[in-house]
């Protein structure tokens, strides 16, 4: 969804990021919620990865609203039920 940097956007991340390194607890959800709206997979990927459960949650929502199968089978491998049940739905019988 994403395609030229926008450098507003970029800098909203980054203020983010660094509220999170200070512990804001309320800057990631912040962050999660950006990146959402901006269709930022790698963003949402990236926190997915520290284990975030609703960066993982978003992540799956995009990737379904895209179809991006790969996305979803790549969750999926990695133990997530949540995009296996989509993958199972978007990939006809």
């Amino acid at each position: 969804m994403t395609t030229e940097p926008n450098p507003s956007y970029q800098s909203d991340v980054a203020a983010l990021r660094e509220r999170i390194d200070n512990g804001d607890p309320d800057a990631a959800d912040e962050l999660i919620e950006l990146a959402a709206e901006h269709g930022d997979m790698e963003e949402l990927r990236r926190l997915a990865e520290t284990g975030n459960s609703t960066a993982t949650d978003q992540l799956i929502e995009l990737a379904a609203e895209l179809d991006d199968l790969a996305e979803l089978r790549r969750l999926a491998d990695q133990g997530n039920t949540t995009a296996a049940e989509v993958l199972d739905e978007l990939i006809p019988e």
